[in-house]
């Protein structure tokens, strides 16, 4: 194996808490092995920083003349250009300001003037928008240009307005061919959005280069953890739709019959925006372009296929794939392993092991179905992730095989405990019926 993944992918960016100990049921402490990347990633160092930097002077945003307020307005609005840039995207293209991924599909489905077209691999927040809007679900094949196929065949059977796709999924990993996607779109009349979730931590995207009409993803899943996320998109749709949302800061003029609207990205982004979470993303977005893609690729390629071929090695373990053709793969492994439910192995690794790792259904409810699951596990795999993290993950499941779990677990409601859980979670002195503090 290539001295490269000898080192942690921080050598690219440092994440928080990449050297926090983590309480282990049987006694002691271990360093923390975070494989869940996929759900939450960690804050950059230049995200809390930038985040820092900018909280003496939070204020509010465009109707302020205070010093503050302009510093405030001055970085919530670069933060759009930070975007742009790492996104590639083209002239006609607005930054919109969100929640989340969700809230960006949400938005859009509200401004689509026709059908969309989607597959069942999607996460949930790509697929349910949709359902008010007009919906076509494609079954996709077990081949990446069988899927294409059925996908094209969709699209001429009648006119769609959008072709809805993930850019990698949030389960396996797997990256569909979006050039390729997008020109079949434009050719059948359709534009195309793509959910870049679980692509944009890990590739570049140029919206230019690519043709991608509409793109959103989440800053917690891009190492900026403050609650924003982007839907980056051609204007004309987002200028004739309904405001996502009505009130201040999406108007240009109120009467009391008559409101003029204004255009986007304002037309969608009422009320006080998350001036924070902006700045964190965009934090993000300008550490993340100065990073070689290349590099970082090839870095987590061997990361996961050391991974993948040390899990293969055991017995029991099964590796999860939606097609039997994918061209490539982001650093997620989906895997279930004989014998044992998802969350009992996820409850072993981290109670006895320091490894977080997610297990359930993953927000894909249609895809496990097809795949025969129940629930599975995920590791995923970022900035923070080491070979010597891959190494304890794949020797914690062989003893697990081999030996067994050293302690007790039982499932109530649904989830795994150990039991008895050792571990302190919550302090025990909460005063005045206050919530309980985390204990760090």
């Amino acid at each position: 194996m290539t001295a490269v993944v000898d080192q942690t992918c921080s050598v690219f960016a440092r994440v928080s808490g990449d050297d926090l100990r983590v309480p282990l049921v049987q006694g002691g402490t271990t360093t923390y092995a975070n494989f869940d990347y996929a759900a939450s990633a960690p804050a950059l160092a230049q995200v809390t920083d930038r985040v820092q930097q900018l909280l003496p002077y939070y204020a509010s945003v465009h109707r302020g003349a205070g010093y503050a307020s302009r510093i405030s307005t001055e970085c919530y609005e670069a933060a759009r250009g930070s975007v742009t840039r790492f996104l590639d995207a083209a002239d006609d293209q607005v930054v919109v300001f969100t929640r989340n991924t969700t809230d960006s599909l949400n938005l859009l489905a509200a401004c689509v003037p026709g059908d969309t077209v989607v597959l069942d691999i999607e996460h949930h927040a790509n697929f349910l928008p949709w359902t008010r809007h007009g919906r076509r679900v494609v079954r996709a094949a077990a081949t990446v240009g069988e899927t294409i196929r059925q996908l094209i065949a969709e699209l001429c059977s009648r006119p769609a307005a959008l072709l809805a796709v993930t850019g990698a999924s949030n389960v396996t990993g797997e990256v569909l061919p979006l050039e390729r996607l997008a020109t079949i779109a434009h050719q059948c009349g359709a534009r195309i959005l793509v959910d870049a979730a679980q692509l944009a931590p890990h590739r570049r995207i140029s919206l230019r280069d690519t043709g991608i009409d509409y793109l959103a993803f989440s800053g917690h899943k891009l190492y900026a953890p403050f609650g924003a996320g982007v839907l980056v998109g051609r204007r004309d749709w987002l200028d004739a739709a309904e405001p996502y949302l009505a009130g201040g800061g999406a108007v240009r003029e109120v009467g009391v019959t008559r409101t003029e609207w204004a255009p986007a990205p304002q037309r969608h982004e009422a009320g006080s925006p998350n001036v924070l979470g902006a700045a964190a993303l965009a934090a993000a977005c300008d550490a993340l372009c100065a990073i070689d893609p290349e590099s970082l690729a090839t870095h987590e390629h061997l990361l996961a296929d050391r991974l993948r071929t040390g899990l293969s090695a055991i017995p029991g373990v099964n590796l999860l794939r939606i097609w039997d053709d994918s061209p490539d793969s982001v650093g997620i492994v989906a895997f279930t392993l004989d014998g044992f439910a998802p969350g009992q192995v996820a409850a072993y690794l981290s109670a006895e092991h320091g490894i977080g790792i997610r297990d359930g259904r993953f927000c894909a409810h249609p895809l496990l179905a097809r795949l025969g699951l129940d629930g599975a596990l995920r590791a995923s795999i970022g900035l923070g992730t080491s070979s010597a993290d891959v190494d304890r993950l794949i020797e914690a499941i062989a003893t697990l095989v081999a030996n067994g779990a050293s302690w007790n677990y039982a499932c109530t409601d649904g989830l795994w405990n150990p039991t008895p859980e050792t571990r302190p979670f919550t302090s025990t002195n909460a005063a005045d019926g206050a919530a309980p503090c985390v204990i760090g």
